[in-house]
């Protein structure tokens, strides 16, 4: 079994999913995987969610166990295994961004970033938000409080139930992680916001998601994650 990279808790996690022409994605997918569509659909998604009890390789790092993230990533298959590839991770502290960049080749990125979450006995609210470009960017929702398990097969499904990372290199090589984590379950998300540039965060191709409603918007309550140490693909 791989070594244990990072223990954590992953919190409140906020998932926009936008459907994309596979052709934009293209360039950024690891070779030795394919684009994995859901109904012939191809997805990207904007996640905002928050660490906590952060371990790497086991131990506490200060100023580091409970933090914000932000990325936009998109979905991959290598033979039955179902993951995800990063454009762009957004992270406000040092450690992990430095540590992750020089390990597994992920796009991590230091800004300054906020969060908020009210939770009251009918409704949930959770946003995130970074300083980028000079300017904040956030996205935010509101929800019923009862939790509900994801159906089956369901798009809700495809989006969350994803336990692999893929990485490509500057070289094109290809770098596979484990993610452990148990189903999650999701809130009924009754409104949301996104107030996003999405070219000057993630690159002028993805200019276009600036005019596009998601398709769909998730909040998970989230769970204990387990980060595998990654490993180079053979292809």
């Amino acid at each position: 079994m791989a070594r244990t990279f990072l223990t954590a808790e992953w919190r409140k996690l906020v998932l926009a999913s936008y459907v994309v022409p596979e052709s934009l994605l293209l360039p950024y997918v690891p070779i030795g995987t394919e684009p994995d569509l859901y109904e012939g659909r191809c997805y990207v998604s904007l996640v905002g969610f928050l660490f906590r009890e952060t371990r790497l390789f086991g131990v506490r790092v200060p100023f580091h166990v409970e933090f914000e993230e932000v990325n936009l990533r998109f979905y991959v298959r290598r033979g039955e295994r179902r993951g995800v590839v990063f454009v762009r991770e957004i992270v406000p502290r040092t450690a992990l961004r430095v540590v992750a960049n020089a390990f597994y080749g992920e796009k991590y990125v230091k800004a300054r970033m906020r969060h908020e979450w009210k939770i009251g006995p009918e409704r949930v609210s959770v946003s995130y938000g970074w300083r980028m470009g000079g300017r904040w960017h956030g996205i935010r929702v509101k929800a019923g409080f009862q939790l509900q398990v994801v159906a089956p097969g369901s798009d809700e499904e495809f989006i969350t139930e994803h336990y692999w990372g893929y990485t490509k290199s500057r070289r094109g090589r290809t770098s596979e992680y484990e993610v452990v984590h148990p189903r999650w379950e999701v809130y009924p998300v009754e409104s949301f916001a996104v107030d996003v540039d999405f070219a000057q965060v993630y690159g002028a191709e993805f200019a276009g998601l600036n005019a596009m409603q998601p398709h769909s918007v998730l909040l998970a309550e989230g769970s204990d994650v387990v980060v595998r140490s990654g490993s180079r693909v053979r292809v």
